[in-house]
């Protein structure tokens, strides 16, 4: 057979196109390489949204605002010294992007003014903090991306 330019030209391409399909192919179906990046019931989620906004306005008028750090026993999240927190009840959630096995929820409970999660229940990386809960009758609702 005779090799000329065209016929390298074909056979480089083909390499190519071989070597970007293994690699889609071994992305989309090797679990290793998998990401929970998306909710479950997506769409049921989109419609609460509007309580969301009002429960985050609720939280973003108090007078001073949830803070956060990180601390050698785990993340610690204050409340507004304005609460009284006897009266503040509902749940927090943690959710990891990259790994839905992490994910998890808990009921609030202070110690006086702060929540501790504690630092064995979080792994190094990135987590979205969600507190939703009710004082006097008026939801709240405060999110936070952190790396922890």
């Amino acid at each position: 057979m005779k090799w000329n330019w065209g016929t390298g030209l074909v056979i480089g391409m083909l390499a190519f196109i071989s070597f970007i399909l293994y690699f889609v192919i071994t992305m989309s179906v090797n679990k290793k390489y998998s990401y929970d990046l998306v909710t479950e019931e997506y769409y049921a989620k989109a419609m609460t949204y509007q309580n969301e906004i009002d429960e985050e306005t609720n939280t973003y008028n108090l007078e001073e605002k949830i803070t956060g750090k990180k601390t050698k026993e785990g993340w610690l999240l204050s409340f507004p010294e304005e609460l009284d927190p006897e009266k503040i009840k509902g749940k927090v959630f943690l959710y990891r992007p990259s790994n839905q096995q992490l994910d998890f929820d808990s009921p609030i409970v202070l110690s006086g003014l702060n929540l501790l999660i504690p630092d064995k229940s979080l792994v190094d990386g990135r987590w979205n903090i969600t507190l939703a809960w009710t004082y006097e009758n008026k939801d709240f609702l405060y999110k936070k991306e952190i790396v922890y």
